[in-house]
């Protein structure tokens, strides 16, 4: 499946084959693959049937010298541990002892890189209400759905369950598709988000966006275009 691009940024559904993500994407390091990562397919496996979304919205985590990563100097712990595995690996932890945050692991084994899934949107009317069934909730707008990582994997019932499994087996839980090509979409750049701790890193532009999608989390009004040539 695919979209077509409206105004705001939302998407129309047109069919297409389904293909896994090329491979190739998962060994580039963070900051190449966070803007790829935009516009391809997020799909979850569950009891109630597949749920698909485009993701929107990502943020770049750069291996041991990125300061606001959590493998930040070469730091091998229990929860850190499956950064370290080949690209295409699944990395989730917990914030603030509630929300699950959903990380996809790139580069090579033994190279902590790994991008954050800020925002997703729902591909058709059908997943945006199994998703609002997931979270409970009546949402006044569709940031308020699933925009930002803990909305989202509510939404998508993501938890540590997924810990540690593959985003390139389609018969996982959960896995990524092809979308719309990055070079097609109309992205921008910002700083990421609530990392006051990165020092100098805080406030270097590695978060990528759809420019207005009503689900990006976050707008930053000093985005910059980003260009992926």
């Amino acid at each position: 499946m695919d979209c077509n691009e409206h105004e705001d940024g939302s998407s129309r559904e047109t069919v297409r084959p389904r293909r896994l993500l090329s491979p190739d994407l998962y060994r580039l390091p963070a900051l190449q693959a966070a803007p790829l990562l935009l516009g391809q397919h997020l799909v979850r496996r569950t009891e109630d049937g597949e749920i698909r979304c485009r993701i929107v919205e990502t943020e770049s985590y750069g291996g041991i010298e990125d300061k606001g990563s959590h493998a930040f100097g070469g730091r091998r712990t229990a929860r850190t541990e499956v950064m370290f595995s080949s690209g295409g690996t699944i990395y989730i932890y917990l914030i603030y002892g509630m929300y699950h945050c959903l990380n996809v692991v790139t580069s090579g084994e033994g190279d902590p890189h790994a991008v954050l899934i800020r925002a997703v949107e729902p591909l058709t009317p059908g997943d945006a209400a199994q998703m609002s069934a997931y979270r409970g909730i009546a949402y006044r707008n569709p940031s308020g759905l699933s925009g930002g990582p803990g909305k989202l994997c509510r939404a998508l019932r993501i938890d540590k369950s997924l810990n540690g499994r593959r985003l390139d087996v389609q018969g996982s839980p959960l896995w990524l598709e092809q979308g719309n090509p990055a070079e097609s979409l109309d992205i921008v750049q910002a700083p990421r988000i609530n990392i006051p701790y990165a020092e100098e890193y805080a406030q270097l532009p590695w978060r990528f966006y759809l420019r207005n999608n009503p689900y990006v989390s976050v707008k930053d009004k000093l985005e910059q275009p980003f260009n992926l040539r």
